[in-house]
């Protein structure tokens, strides 16, 4: 009886450190503090993230990868620069490829 409430108590603390480790790692809240880059070489861009308007974040969230150096930075979602490249992305990836 004794090594069943021990089991149970480790996956019960295992669990709490799961939750706590989304909760801290950008899971469970914004990931950008600030407003964000207004403007980034778009030959630098390695990847782009959107994450959308959540129960856990109130704004939408874009954040590129740079490839030289692989930091991330959040870009200005309400810029007219980052609102361009990313519809430019968006018809790229939607129109049929002419590469067969």
């Amino acid at each position: 009886m004794k090594g069943t409430w021990a089991v149970v108590l480790c996956s019960v603390l295992l669990l709490a450190a799961e939750i706590q480790g989304k909760l801290t790692y950008g899971h469970g809240r914004c990931s950008c503090t600030e407003k964000g880059s207004d403007f980034v070489h778009r030959k630098a861009l390695g990847k782009i993230e959107v994450f959308p308007k959540s129960y856990s974040c109130d704004h939408v969230e874009i954040i590129a990868t740079m490839k030289p150096t692989g930091e991330k930075r959040c870009l200005n979602p309400n810029s007219r620069w980052v609102q361009r490249m990313m519809t430019m992305l968006i018809r790229k990836r939607s129109s049929p490829s002419t590469h067969r």
